[in-house]
């Protein structure tokens, strides 16, 4: 069984066509489990992953989650060999081939974890999106190609087994734990990059902050994780 986990909160704009892209067919043939783990939604979120999920999660308590936080709790609650975390406006581009290729990488001997392209979605596309992403796919494949184990929070498929050992994602970490938790995997195994796969995400947060408040954002949580284990962010803001 393969467990999607998805984070979620004040999502109702984008996650029934993130949800709806798992058709039966899709699930049945390769055995998927969808979770949907909300952070505590004040719009219709909840009712929208009740009718299309197999277990939502809700943050009944009321306290202010971290994505960590919110996909640790998604994977507790996981039943699959096989952990894939996206994101609630991730689109899967060729959902049979993507399966395919990873459940064909992640069974190979010593594979701890796997990532992928992200790209903007295409109808939403701009030439600044093309270029930005072909530079970050291509930077993000060669630092897994040199041992230093890196995947965007779009898209990211664990072994379980892997991923309980290494005790999931650190939880106050906001910002960076994408980064945080193929560090440690790397240690587990090889974190592959497939190139020939890919997932897109809307182009919200770019449009609303611009790709260089983004990319320093980035890049400070990096050195801040590489160097102090901690994210220079209390908070990611979410875009909605």
């Amino acid at each position: 069984m393969i467990s999607i986990i998805i984070p979620a909160i004040n999502e109702e704009r984008l996650l029934g066509r993130m949800l709806q892209q798992f058709s039966p067919d899709l699930v049945r043939r390769f055995n998927l489990e969808i979770i949907v783990s909300d952070g505590g939604s004040t719009d219709g979120t909840l009712e929208i992953a009740r009718r299309y999920a197999h277990t939502v999660v809700e943050n009944r308590e009321g306290v202010k989650q971290t994505i960590s936080i919110g996909r640790n709790n998604g994977a507790a609650h996981a039943s699959g060999d096989i952990l894939l975390f996206l994101n609630a406006d991730t689109l899967i581009g060729e959902p049979v081939r993507f399966f395919e290729r990873f459940l064909e990488e992640v069974q190979r001997p010593g594979v701890a974890a796997l990532t992928c392209r992200v790209e903007v979605y295409p109808e939403e596309q701009r030439r600044i999106d093309v270029f930005f992403h072909s530079f970050f796919n291509w930077f993000f494949e060669r630092m897994n190609d040199v041992g230093m184990g890196m995947g965007r929070g779009e898209c990211h498929v664990v072994r379980r087994n892997t991923f309980e050992a290494v005790h999931g994602y650190a939880p106050r970490i906001a910002a960076g734990e994408d980064y945080d938790l193929f560090t440690r995997l790397r240690a587990k195994g090889e974190v592959k990059f497939l190139d020939d796969v890919v997932v897109y995400e809307s182009p919200r947060r770019y449009r609303r902050y611009g790709y260089l408040y983004v990319t320093l954002s980035w890049f400070l949580n990096f050195l801040a994780i590489l160097l102090l284990r901690r994210s220079i962010l209390s908070e990611w803001r979410p875009v909605r």
